[in-house]
């Protein structure tokens, strides 16, 4: 394989398993055994690690890289980016250029609904079913950067997202909200999408906020509790 073609394999595979959360928020990152994983040598790891530094999904800490764990005082800037990319989606359809594809957020749309009848548990596999909800519906609008980038959102969220799962209750509120804004946007009503996804994404925001914000406390508490 060509090195550029190589290189771009290990910086894809990376950052896939940096996304999906294959790879523990709380692994370092070394060269050595990740050229083991791909099977490659290191210095394609290496290319790979510094693209992904630059991308923001890679942080530098006191003994070498580590997949990107948010502050709290990051998360407020991510939602924001986050609400920025999802409602593009619904605008760049709304002014009349693009349509979202039926075929492909209709599927998604009557998945939510059977969930609706049997809702999953309140774990990190629904984390993961909410993540694919939105990327799919923003992928549906036709622009796959804006998508590329929600996913890039997505996986700097997570490891805060991942922790202290939501309720139940929470749940059925989250499913019940992903068939309105789908919905809504199959119907061609952008205004109520706008303003039903602007809404789920400010609720989700003040969750993930109010539960780092614990977690920190919880932290710092054990800490002081261990000196």
């Amino acid at each position: 394989m060509p090195r550029r073609d190589l290189r771009e394999k290990v910086y894809l595979s990376l950052r896939r398993d940096l996304v999906s959360g294959a790879i523990p928020a709380t692994e370092r990152l070394g060269e050595e055994r990740l050229a083991e994983l791909y099977g490659v040598s290191r210095t394609p790891v290496r290319e790979a690690l510094a693209r992904l530094l630059a991308d923001g999904l890679v942080m530098r800490g006191d003994d070498g890289l580590y997949p990107y764990r948010p502050h709290v005082g990051d998360l407020a800037d991510l939602y924001e980016l986050r609400t920025t990319l999802e409602l593009q989606g619904i605008t760049r359809v709304a002014a009349g250029s693009v349509q979202h594809d039926p075929y492909m957020l209709g599927p998604v749309v009557e998945q939510w609904k059977r969930l609706r009848s049997t809702p999953p548990e309140p774990d990190v596999d629904f984390v993961t079913q909410d993540e694919l909800f939105h990327v799919a519906l923003l992928r549906s609008a036709g622009n796959r950067a804006l998508a590329d980038a929600l996913e890039t959102v997505n996986a700097r969220i997570r490891p805060v997202r991942m922790f202290g799962y939501v309720a139940r209750d929470s749940v059925v509120d989250t499913i019940d909200e992903h068939i309105a804004i789908g919905e809504a946007v199959l119907a061609g009503k952008f205004d109520a999408a706008r303003a039903l996804l602007s809404s789920h994404i400010d609720l989700s925001q003040n969750v993930v906020i109010d539960r780092a914000t614990q977690a920190l406390s919880m932290a710092r508490f054990a800490l002081s509790v261990q000196i």
